[in-house]
């Protein structure tokens, strides 16, 4: 769940990208006539037949029979519809009634978009404004999440080696943590030239670690240490002749990548 906020009001964005239109009818005439706002606008046939069209482009299972007959009573005073009738009869998946916390009336973007229109066309432009942004910064955040759990993935290996080759029996848990810190510590001298202790020393003012405040070129870079130390460990090479060996990779590699094309395009993306 993600809020953005549209010209003061508060608008509620679910998984798959689906936009409560409780909300948007709120920016109207607030929270006591959200729900038949959108009972209004649900049952005109021009909303009827956006939505149909829409279900039967992206819903296989979408009752056509059952959207017919709500097409057909549109427009008579007796015709009342909501949207959990119009979800129970035809099946639709475009718009989705959630109870609890978070309860309300949520529509795919392309219907929340199209309601939006009908309460006010500005609004509308500026949901679609404030959603696009959001989307960008989900994507920045994926393209992040995405290298920093290269890291990571290399990171099991790296320590997998350690627990395999080091760890002597019968140590405590307070030497096992220090040990595996200390084989962290060899990755962050030879990429960074400190240790995690002394970077966060020297930047007292910053929040996470050193690693949290590399760019994608060391962290590539180090995704490569890693793998390379578990190797140097299986091979029981002692730690002092790793860490050199390690910094000569790292000068070597970090030359290199800052040559490649294809990082830097990558973090132009990100």
């Amino acid at each position: 769940m993600a809020k953005i906020k549209v010209l003061n009001t508060h608008i509620t964005v679910v998984k798959d990208d689906y936009i409560s239109l409780t909300d948007i009818a709120n920016s109207k005439d607030g929270e006591a006539r959200a729900a038949d706002i959108i009972k209004n606008w649900i049952r005109n046939r021009g909303t009827l037949e956006f939505i149909g069209t829409w279900e039967r482009i992206h819903n296989d299972d979408f009752k056509v029979v059952e959207f017919d007959h709500f097409k057909m009573s549109a427009g008579l005073a007796s015709f009342v519809l909501s949207p959990g009738k119009w979800i129970e009869k035809t099946n639709a998946i475009g718009i989705i009634v959630k109870a609890g916390r978070y309860g309300g009336t949520y529509a795919h973007k392309d219907i929340a978009f199209e309601f939006a229109s009908a309460i006010n066309p500005i609004f509308k432009l500026y949901l679609i404004k404030e959603f696009q942004r959001l989307k960008e910064e989900e994507q920045k955040q994926l393209g992040w999440d995405i290298k920093r759990n290269l890291t990571k993935i290399n990171y099991r290996i790296h320590t997998d080696a350690i627990k395999e080759n080091l760890v002597p029996a019968q140590l405590n848990s307070f030497q096992i943590n220090y040990l595996y810190t200390s084989e962290a510590d060899i990755l962050n001298v030879a990429l960074f030239g400190m240790t995690a202790k002394q970077w966060s020393k020297s930047n007292p003012t910053q929040k996470g670690n050193i690693r949290d405040y590399a760019d994608v070129y060391q962290l590539v870079c180090l995704a490569n240490l890693e793998s390379l130390n578990a190797h140097f460990i299986n091979e029981k090479i002692p730690q002092k002749q790793r860490v050199e060996k390690l910094n000569e990779v790292a000068i070597k590699q970090m030359k290199i990548l800052l040559l490649d094309v294809n990082i830097k395009k990558l973090k132009n993306e990100n």
